[in-house]
């Protein structure tokens, strides 16, 4: 049988742990309190984060959001802007180029070209090692006596010339009068012309030119021929009233008429041994 000390311990026990019972429970229920109010002081928290970013920087995130996306469209067509000029300015220039390879040097070098462009090389000319025809010009001039005075000669005698052999003459006639000879075997060639400085046989006739033709012997094989050489004169020389072209040599035979320019005398070929 239990004694009243006994009893007085039970129940002091009971109480103390119906009272640790009560301040677990209100413990509990106190986090319980503090863990159900934890999301909205959170809510409260970010609302107030929101409401200070939006009173400093004057927008808040969904403006920011917004920005965001506005500036990744203006950098999407821009750079689709880019690539759309890079192509075009790429073939503009391939045709440009292509024109350029296509035209004719004529065309390209009559085009103008503006005056911030550089020059074009200009081709220089190849040097000419060929005879200028100065050396033989200084050669071929006759100086007068006074020196004040100098002629070019218009023609050289060829390395074929030959003195005649047989003794020709020329009889120069003037309408049925005979008015002088000339003998005409002393020498290999005769000037005939105005210009009394080189000439060998001179003839005022203002139709005759300074230099008019060559009177010139020569052959091959021991058989010497005469020849007449017109010096493109204005106006010819006639061979039995027929004109003979110039710069080219023409065979005479005996009996032979030759005029000069227009002049009335009648230079008439003869040699010793015609009857």
């Amino acid at each position: 049988m239990p004694r009243d000390s006994d009893r007085e311990y039970f129940s002091r026990s009971r109480r103390a742990h119906n009272g640790v019972d009560s301040r677990s429970r209100n413990s509990r229920s106190d986090s319980g309190r503090k863990y159900d109010d934890g999301p909205s002081q959170r809510g409260d928290r970010g609302s107030n984060y929101r409401r200070t970013e939006e009173a400093r920087y004057g927008y808040g995130e969904e403006e920011r959001e917004r920005e965001r996306r506005r500036d990744r469209e203006r950098y999407d067509r821009d750079g689709d802007h880019n690539r759309d000029r890079d192509r075009d300015r790429d073939y503009h220039e391939s045709q440009r180029s292509s024109r350029r390879r296509s035209e004719s040097p004529h065309l390209r070098s009559s085009r103008p070209h503006s005056r911030s462009r550089s020059k074009s090389p200009v081709n220089k000319a190849k040097p000419n090692f060929g005879a200028s025809g100065l050396l033989a010009a200084e050669t071929n001039t006759v100086q007068s006596i006074d020196g004040k005075n100098s002629t070019v000669l218009k023609y050289n005698e060829p390395p074929e010339a030959r003195k005649p052999v047989l003794g020709w003459r020329l009889y120069v006639f003037k309408g049925e009068e005979q008015v002088e000879l000339l003998h005409i075997q002393r020498q290999s060639a005769y000037l005939i012309g105005r210009d009394r400085l080189v000439a060998d046989i001179p003839i005022e006739h203002p139709s005759c030119s300074k230099q008019h033709a060559k009177d010139e012997f020569g052959g091959a094989k021991g058989v010497v021929k005469p020849f007449i050489i017109d010096l493109e004169s204005t106006n010819g020389t006639h061979v039995n009233d027929n004109k003979i072209p110039a710069s080219r040599y023409y065979e005479l035979k005996l009996n032979d008429v030759i005029k000069f320019g227009t002049s009335n005398r009648e230079y008439v070929l003869l040699h010793d041994d015609a009857s």
